[in-house]
């Protein structure tokens, strides 16, 4: 009788297993998360290279903060004002380029690809302000997300009064709108930081979002906390003497972010829009800062047909993106639920 080997099983990549995943491959076949996937990209290489896609113009105070004197040499990659613009760029390269101050829109020409607003190039203010949202996006979701997942997590995993105690602190924080207690707290860091200097609103515009941000992530990974921590692998681990913060970092956690995470891709689409709104009531940045919200705000004077491109573009922008993340969180939640898989 003679008997065949069975074939040995190819050594597969981490990189082969993910792709190959079951959530992957659903992933892949919907168009819509793809398309939001590509269109996120999109926005993420315009803001890397904002610095190549809007120069500033000669004799600015870009150019100058960057130390050289003609715009041309900010496309060589050699020079180190290539990679300080395309990186961390000054403070001054995301003031929108002023071509002059009228305050009548002109129409898009040469110098101003998208037209002017209060004399502001539009197109400049489009590009850099896609860093600035996409950046401010990034950080706040990723400060309020590390939060909520382990302040959840502690509460998930110890219940008792150390539950009761932070679940009642969160009813108190759902119980005011995230975005008046995001307006209520910048207004008070605005008043005691802006005495008689240079306010910059960043970090109090972080600070605001992570304070009214953070509670929903952590109702949300206390639930799968809950459940997690009854399985038997935890028992398992508990049983051979793990600790609670292996337990909680390795074994609870890990199985129990999957939701958290959708929800923080779909946040990252909200985050802008209420940035814009908060410019658009004055709280945010100076007049003047590369930042979709100032646009709209410029716009409202002139919303007239034959000054379409005022509204329009900076619309578009803040549409695509909105909608992109929007698709792509949507592609993802379906992704990883088994229940639909």
């Amino acid at each position: 009788m003679t008997t065949v080997a069975a074939p040995k099983a190819q050594n597969r990549s981490g990189w082969q297993l993910f792709w190959t995943s079951p959530a992957v491959r659903k992933l892949r076949r919907n168009p819509l998360a793809i398309t939001g996937l590509i269109i996120t990209l999109l926005f993420g290489l315009i803001a890397l290279f904002a610095p190549l896609i809007a120069v500033p113009k000669d004799r600015s105070n870009c150019l100058r903060d960057l130390n050289i004197t003609e715009r041309n040499q900010i496309f060589s990659p050699v020079s180190g004002a290539f990679w300080q613009a395309t990186l961390a760029p000054p403070k001054s390269c995301y003031l929108t380029e002023r071509l002059s101050f009228q305050q009548q829109p002109t129409a898009p020409n040469q110098d101003a690809l998208f037209g002017t607003v209060n004399g502001y190039n539009i197109f400049y203010g489009l590009i850099w302000g896609t860093r600035t949202a996409l950046k401010l996006s990034f950080i706040i979701v990723g400060i309020t997300l590390l939060t909520g997942v382990i302040i959840g997590a502690i509460s998930g995993y110890y219940g008792g009064w150390i539950d009761n105690l932070i679940q009642r602190f969160i009813d108190v924080l759902f119980a005011l709108p995230p975005l008046i207690l995001t307006v209520v707290i910048l207004t008070i860091l605005r008043a005691r930081l802006s005495g008689g200097g240079v306010y910059d609103p960043t970090i109090p515009m972080i600070v605001a979002f992570c304070i009214a941000g953070w509670a929903g992530y952590a109702r949300l990974i206390r639930g799968e906390v809950l459940r997690t921590r009854q399985l038997e692998y935890v028992d398992a681990a508990r049983s051979l003497g793990a600790r609670d913060f292996r337990l909680i970092m390795k074994h609870v956690v890990p199985n129990s972010v999957a939701a958290v995470f959708t929800t923080a891709v779909l946040d990252l689409a909200t985050v802008p829009l209420t940035i814009a709104g908060l410019s658009f009531l004055g709280l945010g940045f100076e007049p003047g800062y590369s930042e979709w919200g100032q646009l709209v705000d410029f716009a409202r004077a002139w919303l007239k047909p034959e000054y379409w491109y005022v509204l329009v573009y900076p619309a578009a922008f803040i549409v695509l993106f909105s909608l992109a993340f929007n698709l792509f969180g949507d592609g993802l939640r379906d992704a990883l639920d088994p229940k639909s898989r």
